[in-house]
């Protein structure tokens, strides 16, 4: 069943996608929460001019991802953490603390558009993945040390 996204949604597609469901995904979840509509030849022709008139809007946004994506290229952040003798750390390091990192280095990056990969619970390197446009993610440095 072919569906339009109504919102961004991890691993499955960007807003305004139009992607193939299975009918049950679609017709009792995706369409009942508001995250999609049916993709019917005038709901496609909508989203054809609503995206036409937001194609300047997208290219700006795109733009200053690529600009934002140069300037995050060579950051490596040091997140300082309460750690036991042999490097465990108490918790975990999440996108929280990574994000509340980058706004003390003046980037301004929503917690939601940052992945780390693995579960954080050593002191060392790591890399965490910004996800700044649909198709542009930078990779950053972060260097766990103790408090």
């Amino acid at each position: 069943m072919e569906i339009i996204l109504l919102q961004d949604i991890p691993k499955l597609g960007n807003k305004d996608d139009i992607i193939k469901v299975k009918r049950g995904y679609a017709v009792n979840y995706l369409i009942p929460k508001g995250l999609a509509i049916i993709a019917t030849p005038s709901a496609k022709k909508a989203l054809e001019e609503k995206l036409k008139q937001q194609s300047k809007k997208i290219e700006k946004a795109r733009k200053e991802a690529e600009e934002l994506l140069k300037k995050l290229k060579d950051i490596k952040l040091q997140i300082a953490v309460k750690a036991g003798e042999k490097g465990q750390i108490f918790g975990s390091v999440t996108n929280f603390q990574v994000a509340d990192a980058l706004k003390e280095k003046g980037f301004n990056i929503d917690r939601k558009q940052i992945t780390i990969a693995e579960h954080i619970k050593q002191l060392g390197t790591y890399k965490a993945n910004i996800k700044l446009f649909k198709d542009i993610e930078a990779e950053i440095e972060l260097e766990v040390v103790a408090e």
